[in-house]
């Protein structure tokens, strides 16, 4: 189990979560704090692309294969018939930081933010039945809510908020 504080952004799809959790990483970067990264893809993807050397080595069988450059490197471990690994076994993996923030992962029972749009409002929200949502980011009025209410643009007072709930020490320089 990773001791590395962990906290999420969840919602619909096209509810601004990708754009939050960038937000959010620029906000604790400049804050002083390394920040690591977990995103959930629901639908299949490929970082590598057909032709490349790396994508005829994984073409070719190979269950991992390590991209590395002087810039930055990445590994891939291809699934085959394997299941998906749980979230805290990829968190395990994810060299040491402050703080690690999640994207999508609805159903895992760490402490998130939930992101609302009008136009991804559809669905209906997802803290009435997560009690591991611990406030609101959302475009839209939202006079009846118990939860904290933030606006999607008020990256700080979320960060703020985040440090807070998670117990998060600002470095000394």
């Amino acid at each position: 189990m990773t001791t590395t504080p962990v906290f999420g952004i969840t919602g619909w799809k096209n509810s601004g979560k990708t754009q939050l959790v960038a937000s959010l990483v620029a906000e604790f970067t400049a804050r002083g704090l390394k920040v690591s990264t977990v995103k959930h893809a629901h639908h299949g993807f490929d970082i590598d692309k057909p032709g490349t050397d790396s994508f005829r080595h994984r073409e070719a069988g190979a269950v991992e294969v390590a991209l590395v450059s002087g810039r930055r490197w990445a590994l891939m471990h291809e699934l085959k018939e394997e299941d998906e690994p749980p979230l805290e076994d990829v968190l395990e993996r994810l060299a040491p930081c402050d703080l690690i923030l999640i994207e999508g992962y609805k159903s895992e029972p760490h402490p998130k933010i939930e992101a609302r749009r009008t136009e991804a409002s559809e669905r209906g929200p997802l803290a009435v039945s997560d009690p591991n949502i611990l406030a609101i980011a959302t475009d839209h009025d939202l006079p009846d809510e118990v939860l904290p209410v933030f606006h999607l643009d008020d990256i700080a007072a979320m960060a703020s908020f985040i440090e807070t709930h998670l117990g998060l020490k600002r470095p000394t320089t």
